[in-house]
């Protein structure tokens, strides 16, 4: 037969009463209990004396070191306050007609001429200055508006004060964006031998290791690649840049390039020059300070969200059923337009782009699932005009700079309102006009409302024959 386990003492331990039995003691066992419990339990020790209250008197005589600064409001972010740290304020943008007015050497401006840039622009005017005299930079300027220029020019002109390999490291969030940027480096350095390496994904890494054994003075590159490279290519190091450019700084400073910015910051030397640049800047002082910005001036010439006087903008209001019909409709009243079709999917891309061309229609796809040397092959045959219409998703929005671009569509409406600047910003660049039109159904009615709320402007709608 089974026998229960003794106790450690040699006996069995008296059951423990239930049901009725201990309602019925609970009054008896209970007060022992307590007694028992008394006699055993040891003295609580007193409450330790409250932290001596905030003293604003003693707060200034010993104030806070700028890294413990930040990691004071990094903190008040991350418990869901708002940093409380000034933010810069907006400098007035210097008024010059030529390069040479701002600042700017000779070299640099011949280089400019040879380029067509005969006069800067109101961010050129308004960056370069400073730039020129040391500070950090955030610039605001609307797309299109020549703020790769307003960071290329004090940049060279500082490399030729200091020749040195890796003297500065820009950053981008797309890969063609970086691209161009590079071009526009190595055609306003062409006659000084300036050596430029592009490190972005989709391009085979072993050309990237031989640009940088050449030691360029200037590394484009978008956050993943240029970090892959920092960790596995021997030689490759950032220790000794002098300036760091984040173009597009809002996206960039977002979480999704998190990570990959951090690891990138902490190899860079604090001793640096650092410019942001962007249509649409954030005034998070908590993404700012992830740039270490040191005492920046902020230029500004045009407000937060903006776009160009010179640019149109209509909307069709339209069932989602029939866009593709609204959609070709409007393509037939633009013949031999350069047009760009935004949507919001890489399969749409595809599949739109087959629709227009079984209907005779010049058009190809750009997207983020495309390997870069068809991204690239596709943006050269629009370029060279060989075909009029480009279907892209936002991966194309951000700082492309393509001549001739007459008419921006949102076949798509943008679920973040921001992306509607950066989209219509393609066309009406340099002073050029341009026209924007959106296609939106009864689903987007509101996205649509947010962006109007966002630029402070209401867009006109077209009517057309069935459309009341």
């Amino acid at each position: 037969r089974f026998s229960p386990p003794l106790h450690p003492l040699g006996f069995m331990p008296p059951r423990r009463p239930r049901g009725r039995v201990r309602q019925v003691l609970s009054p008896v066992i209970q007060p022992a209990a307590s007694a028992r419990h008394a006699k055993q339990s040891k003295p609580t020790p007193p409450p330790p004396p409250p932290p001596p209250s905030y003293s604003p008197t003693r707060a200034q005589k010993t104030p806070l070191p700028p890294l413990a600064a930040m990691a004071v409001a990094d903190k008040a972010v991350a418990g869901g306050g708002e940093a409380q740290q000034p933010e810069p304020e907006p400098e007035p943008a210097a008024e010059a007609s030529t390069f040479a007015e701002l600042g700017v050497c000779r070299e640099l401006v011949e280089a400019c001429d040879a380029m067509g840039w005969k006069q800067p622009t109101k961010i050129q005017a308004g960056a370069i200055p400073h730039a020129l005299q040391g500070r950090d930079v955030i610039g605001l300027g609307q797309t299109g508006s020549g703020k790769t220029g307003a960071f290329a020019l004090p940049i060279i002109q500082a490399l030729l004060e200091h020749r040195q390999p890796f003297f500065a490291c820009i950053m981008s969030p797309t890969r063609e964006l970086a691209i161009q940027i590079a071009e526009q480096f190595e055609a306003l350095g062409s006659a000084i031998g300036l050596v430029c390496s592009v490190l972005v994904g989709g391009v085979d890494r072993m050309q990237q290791v031989l640009s940088i054994a050449k030691r360029p003075h200037i590394v484009v590159g978008t956050p993943g690649r240029l970090l892959d490279h920092l960790k596995d290519t021997k030689g490759f190091s950032l220790t000794k840049v002098k300036y760091l450019v984040l173009d597009e700084a809002d996206k960039l400073l977002n979480l999704e390039f998190k990570e990959s910015l951090d690891d990138i910051l902490k190899v860079i030397p604090k001793e640096r020059r650092t410019y942001l640049f962007s249509a649409t800047m954030t005034k998070k002082v908590s993404k700012l300070q992830r740039a270490c910005l040191r005492n920046p001036v902020k230029v500004e010439v045009s407000s937060k969200y903006s776009t160009v006087d010179t640019l149109k903008q209509e909307w069709y209001f339209v069932p989602a059923d029939y866009k593709d019909c609204y959609l070709v409709h409007v393509l037939n009243e633009l013949p031999g337009s350069m047009i760009m079709i935004f949507v919001r999917t890489c399969e749409s891309t595809r599949l739109l782009a087959l629709t227009l061309r079984n209907l005779g229609f010049k058009a190809l796809s750009i997207s983020g699932q495309m390997s870069q040397d068809k991204r690239l092959g596709a943006l050269n045959k629009f370029k060279a005009k060989d075909f009029n219409i480009l279907i892209c998703t936002d991966v194309a929005s951000r700082g492309l700079d393509i001549q001739g671009v007459d008419v921006v569509m949102n076949y798509d409406i943008p679920m973040n309102s921001k992306d509607y600047v950066h989209r219509v910003g393609r066309t009406a660049r340099a002073g050029q006009s341009g026209y924007a039109v959106s296609f939106v159904n009864q689903y987007e009615a509101e996205w649509f409302k947010l962006i109007e709320q966002l630029l402070g402007n209401s867009f006109p709608r077209c009517l057309s024959r069935g459309n009341t």
